[in-house]
C-alpha cells in the first residue's frame, strides 16, 4: 500500500514555474524550433504561397528531392564505445580556409523575395558562426554589400555564364576585388528546369499583385510591408526582369558553355575554383584532372533534371576515384546535422546547406538564419559524440551504412535469356 498525505502549500509554489513573459514575438516562436522541420513550418506559415514554394519545390514530380532525402533516411550510423568524447572538434579546411563547422550556407538566388533581410542575414550569420556563405549570380544583394555585411567572413561566389559573357566575367572580377576567396562555377543549368509550383503560383520577379497573391497575402500582411518598405530588388547578373524564375534563367543562361569557359574562368580567378553541379564520376575524373580544387556533388536541390543522380549516393565513387586528389563537397537533402556527418563519413571534406537556412531566413530573418545554423551545430555535436568520435578527421566509412532502397538493375537482367 501507497502512504498518502495532503500535499502542502509550499510544496506545490516549489513545482509551479512560470516562465516570464516576452514580447519578443520572433525569439519566442524561434525557441520553439527544434528542428529544420520546425523552422519549414514556421517558414510556411508566414510566407506568402508563391515565395514559400520556390524554396521548397524541386522540378517536375519533384522525385530527386524526395530521393535525395530518402537516401539520408536510409542511413546506418555505427558508434563506438567506451571513447573520450568529453572535448569535440567541428572544424575543417576546405578550399584553403577554415570552417569552424563542416557545413557551409550554399548559394540561392532571389533570396530577398523569401525574406527582406536576404543574403545580409545570411552572410552574417555564417560569419557570426565562422563557416562560409555562398553569393549567387542570381543574388539580390550586391556583391559589395554582401561584403559589407561580413566584413571578416569567409565568402564564396557562385558564377553562372550566361549568354552575355562580359557580365558573367565582370561579376567574377569585382567577387575577387571584395575578398571572395572561392568561385564556385555551376554547369548543371544550360537551361531552366521546369519548375512546375512556380508556374502553377504565377511566381515572376517582382511579384506582381494579382487578385491571388492579395488573398494570399491577407494573412502574411508582414511580408508585404518588408517587400514594399525596402529597397527594390536589383540583379547584377539580369539586365530586365519580368517573368518566371524559369524565363528569367532560360534568356540569360547559355546553353553552350563547354570545357573552353572553364578554361577562361580558370585564367581570370585568382582563387580556388570549385565546380557546383559534377553528377557523374566520369566528369569527377575529368574535371580532377584539369586541375580544379574541388567538386560539389549537387543536383540543384532537384530544381534541374528530375530523377537525376542522388549526390549522397554518388559520394563513396567519387571519394574512391578522386578523393585524393580533389575536395569533394556535397550538397541537396540535407536537413539535420546527422546527414552532414554521414557525408562526412563517407569521404566528402565539406557540406552545403540550402533550404534549410532558407527555412529558417523565412521564419525570423538573420535570428531565424542563427537557429537554423545553431539546430545543424547541435545535430551535428550530438551525433558525433553518440558515434564516440571526437574530431571530424575521425570520421571514416565504417561509421556508416547506406541502405538502398533504390538499387540500380543489372544490364544482365535486362538481356533475353535465350534458353527460355
Amino acid at each position: 500500500m501507497v502512504r498518502r498525505q495532503m500535499p502542502r502549500p509550499s510544496e506545490i509554489f516549489e513545482l509551479v514555474q512560470f516562465r516570464r513573459p516576452s514580447l519578443d514575438f520572433r525569439a519566442n516562436r524561434l525557441s520553439r524550433a527544434q528542428s529544420i522541420a520546425d523552422l519549414r513550418r514556421i517558414a510556411k506559415r508566414r510566407t506568402p504561397a508563391a515565395a514559400f514554394d520556390y524554396t521548397d519545390g524541386s522540378a517536375d514530380r519533384e522525385i530527386s528531392l524526395a530521393r535525395a532525402r530518402k537516401a539520408f533516411e536510409e542511413v546506418e550510423l555505427h558508434p563506438g564505445v567506451l571513447t573520450d568524447v568529453s572535448r569535440l572538434d567541428m572544424s575543417t579546411e576546405v578550399l584553403g580556409g577554415r570552417s569552424a563547422l563542416p557545413f557551409g550556407i550554399a548559394p540561392i538566388g532571389f533570396t530577398r523575395l523569401m525574406q527582406t533581410e536576404g543574403e545580409t542575414a545570411g552572410a552574417g550569420a555564417a560569419a557570426a558562426a565562422g563557416i562560409p556563405f555562398s553569393l549567387s549570380t542570381l543574388g539580390t544583394t550586391s556583391i559589395e554589400d554582401v561584403r559589407a555585411a561580413a566584413p571578416d567572413g569567409r565568402l564564396w561566389y557562385q558564377l553562372y555564364v550566361m549568354k552575355d559573357r562580359e557580365i558573367s566575367y565582370g561579376l567574377a572580377e569585382r567577387a575577387a576585388a571584395a575578398g571572395y576567396d572561392s568561385l564556385l562555377f555551376t554547369v548543371d543549368t544550360p537551361i531552366a528546369g521546369n519548375r512546375m509550383r512556380d508556374a502553377r503560383n504565377g511566381f515572376s520577379i517582382p511579384p506582381q499583385l494579382t487578385a491571388r497573391t492579395i488573398l494570399d497575402a491577407v494573412p502574411r500582411p508582414w511580408w508585404w510591408w518588408d517587400f514594399l518598405t525596402t529597397p527594390p530588388l536589383e540583379f547584377a547578373s539580369l539586365t530586365s526582369t519580368g517573368g518566371t524564375v524559369g524565363q528569367l534563367l532560360d534568356s540569360a543562361m547559355d546553353p553552350s558553355i563547354d570545357y573552353d569557359d572553364l578554361a577562361e574562368i580558370r585564367a581570370l580567378w585568382p582563387g580556388r575554383l570549385a565546380i557546383k553541379g559534377v553528377q557523374t564520376v566520369a566528369d569527377a575524373r575529368r574535371l580532377t584532372d584539369l586541375g580544379v580544387d574541388a567538386i560539389i556533388l549537387s543536383n540543384h536541390g532537384g530544381r534541374q533534371l528530375d530523377t537525376a543522380p542522388v549526390p549522397f549516393h554518388l559520394l563513396p565513387k567519387v571519394v574512391a576515384e578522386v578523393g585524393g586528389e580533389v575536395e569533394v563537397i556535397v550538397d541537396t537533402g540535407i536537413m539535420h546535422g546527422s546527414d552532414i556527418v554521414a557525408c562526412l563519413a563517407l569521404g566528402a571534406t565539406f557540406t552545403l546547406v540550402g533550404r534549410a537556412y532558407l527555412y529558417g531566413l523565412m521564419s525570423g530573418g538573420r535570428q531565424g538564419v542563427d537557429r537554423a545554423i545553431e539546430i545543424l551545430s547541435s545535430e551535428v555535436s550530438r551525433t558525433m559524440r553518440l558515434l564516440q568520435v571526437g574530431s571530424v578527421a575521425e570520421l571514416e566509412p565504417r561509421h556508416v551504412t547506406q541502405l538502398r532502397s533504390l538499387q540500380p538493375i543489372a544490364l544482365e537482367e535486362l538481356s533475353p535469356d535465350p534458353r527460355r
